[in-house]
């Protein structure tokens, strides 16, 4: 594509609204445009769309259009217009191409050129349903690959064959101006893709991407990811450009997954695991709500070369040992090496948190087994106050006035401890790091994280969580009720500790 020419989607007017719904239900999606106009279109709004190359591209409009504004007005602004209808009440006209810079820029006489407010076509405007923009923006991220297979016949059925040829020819969507106008939430995120992958993994029970920055940061690139979480989806868009796929134990969803992929990672939940369900194994057509057994059924599909999945540390001792029994023979049954450990965030990830956690790993090749090792135990250099934040806003702090808030000022004394609130008393941790952070603390009463700071008692932020969960700086959190961010990282995986199991991972199949 001719860099010194822009490709955008502009508009005349001020009805954007109605132009975006124009543009979504008549012109992206393979619907026809209806011949006798549109009457929730206003006829004030010109649209045009699409340059390639310099050359210009024909749109068609409804002829009811045409006679509102006026031959004569769509002339003076350098459109090419039949005079007359066509015979099945279409007009036929283009806009020029005019020379690439920042949206806004006015008509230059001597090319006849208009170049009004970008528009941009976000993916909420473009699409309704989140299977699809799940489709949409696993086939963008994976377009020049061969995974782009696994989504590209559902794409066409979202796209017209003319707006399916821009995203694919000549690496159009790497161009910043289609960037901005087609989908940005794809692309304007903190954690893109790497542009040169060192191999691929699966995102399963994905939450906000933890395995994903840790895998990310090693050169992976995740070629398909699940979560049924909405809020978390949320997360994950906003940080990743990409939408998971929901409910993983739908076929139709398992059916998305590429053929090959070197690793499979997840935090699956921790369930019983019956006997019946155990018998039954891969063949369970009613899942019985033994989510493990998804992912089994996966790696004995698609055959990865590893996985690496994590859990909380009770699984061992669940049931007797038998949950964790099970979940070991079903994986050496698959034809897997398998190792598990139980790593705490303080000790092996330099993150000042209480968090011990399962990580089993597995490989198909028995010799990367072998060379495979756990990290080794790290001090612990940070303290509560590397991840505490000033500027607190005043809705994290107790009020003295109410009666929580003094039994709570009472109780809670030192400014170098993180406490938790009980439902009905204080505890204090004593080694001066952060207690577990769970998923219910933000639900009003339970595990609630406290600190005292210069202007009393309060929670900690959602911000805080991420800090004590090893997320960057740069992570967004999106505009959702404090309660959901908080289960978030409360559910979350430590990345710190994750990405040096990772680093051990990839040396061990390297080498």
């Amino acid at each position: 594509m001719d860099k010194n020419k822009k490709m955008t989607i502009t508009l005349v007017g001020t009805y954007r609204k109605a132009c975006k719904k124009w543009i979504q239900e008549k012109m992206l999606y393979n619907y026809p445009i209806a011949k006798t106009g549109d009457r929730n279109f206003n006829p004030e709004i010109i649209t045009h769309l699409f340059l390639h190359n310099g050359k210009m591209k024909l749109l068609k409009f409804g002829a009811s259009l045409l006679k509102t504004v006026g031959v004569s007005e769509l002339k003076a602004l350098g459109y090419p217009v039949s005079d007359k209808p066509q015979s099945d009440k279409y007009a036929l006209f283009a806009l020029t191409p005019y020379s690439a810079g920042d949206a806004g820029v006015k008509r230059t006489k001597s090319s006849k050129s208009i170049c009004y407010d970008q528009f941009i076509v976000s993916l909420s405007d473009f699409i309704a349903k989140d299977e699809d923009k799940a489709i949409l923006s696993h086939w963008v991220h994976n377009k020049e690959t061969p995974f782009a297979k696994s989504y590209e016949k559902r794409v066409k059925k979202l796209l017209s064959k003319e707006l399916m040829d821009y995203f694919t020819r000549g690496n159009v969507l790497c161009e910043s101006a289609v960037q901005q106008t087609f989908f940005p939430e794809l692309f304007d995120v903190p954690f893109p893709p790497p542009e040169n992958p060192k191999f691929t993994f699966v995102d399963l029970f994905a939450g906000i991407g933890g395995f994903r920055i840790a895998m990310q940061r090693l050169g992976g690139k995740c070629v398909f990811s699940s979560e049924w979480d909405e809020a978390a989806k949320k997360s994950y868009l906003v940080n990743y450009g990409e939408v998971p796929f929901g409910d993983i134990t739908k076929d139709e969803v398992k059916a998305m997954i590429p053929e090959k992929f070197d690793i499979l990672c997840g935090g699956f939940p921790c369930q019983a695991f019956s006997i019946a369900g155990y018998r039954e194994g891969f063949n369970d057509k009613k899942n019985r709500g033994n989510l493990f057994f998804d992912i089994a059924q996966i790696i004995n599909e698609h055959k990865p070369r590893a996985f690496l999945l994590e859990n909380v540390k009770n699984l061992k001792a669940h049931d007797g040992g038998k949950t964790y029994t099970i979940i070991e023979e079903a994986l050496r049954a698959l034809g897997y090496h398998v190792k598990a450990m139980v790593l705490n965030t303080m000790e092996y990830g330099n993150v000042p948190q209480n968090r011990e956690r399962i990580y089993i790993v597995g490989f198909s090749d028995p010799k990367i087994a072998e060379r495979f090792e756990f990290p080794k135990k790290t001090p612990l250099t940070r303290t509560i106050h590397d991840c505490l934040i000033n500027g607190v806003n005043p809705k994290y702090y107790y009020l003295t006035d109410k009666q929580l808030g003094r039994q709570l000022d009472d109780e809670i004394k030192r400014k170098d401890t993180v406490y938790q609130w009980r439902r009905i008393y204080v505890r204090e941790n004593k080694n001066n790091v952060c207690p577990t952070l769970t998923a219910n603390m933000g639900m009003g009463g339970h595990n609630v994280p406290l600190i005292r700071d210069d202007k009393g008692v309060r929670k900690l932020t959602p911000r805080e969580c991420a800090n004590f969960q090893g997320y960057p700086e740069s992570f967004i959190l999106p505009s959702i009720a404090d309660s959901s961010l908080y289960k978030q990282f409360g559910n979350s995986v430590s990345i710190p500790v994750l990405e040096r199991v990772v680093h051990n991972m990839r040396r061990a199949i390297d080498a």
